[in-house]
């Protein structure tokens, strides 16, 4: 499993505006992405404008899919201006668990 690891920091005040595009990316990403296994979202406890992503593919080439996808662009088109940088982004591969372990997140 390709694993990508993402921390962003949202500019004061747009927050809200940021989740609402984060979050297409990531329930799409699940929905309609075969080889999109899991996209958590995940909250920074010392910072309400810090979010971690944690994402699963089943390869280098589905996370090169969801790059391609119309959700992937809404996102990259708005971060621009709602972050106060660029991403910090991390990529690797799954010693464990192993891939035969994974499944499927629901879209929810």
């Amino acid at each position: 499993m390709f694993a990508v690891i993402v921390t962003l920091q949202i500019k004061p005040g747009k927050r809200e505006q940021f989740l609402e595009v984060m979050l297409d990316d990531a329930v799409n990403s699940v929905k309609l992405e075969p080889g999109c296994l899991q996209f958590n979202v995940v909250q920074s406890a010392e910072d309400d404008h810090r979010l971690h992503l944690y994402e699963v593919y089943a390869s280098a080439d589905a996370f090169e899919t969801h790059k391609a996808m119309p959700h992937f662009a809404r996102f990259g088109a708005a971060a621009g201006e709602l972050l106060v940088g660029p991403p910090s982004i991390t990529t690797g591969t799954h010693l464990f668990p192993a891939d035969s372990a994974w499944s499927k997140q629901p879209a929810e």
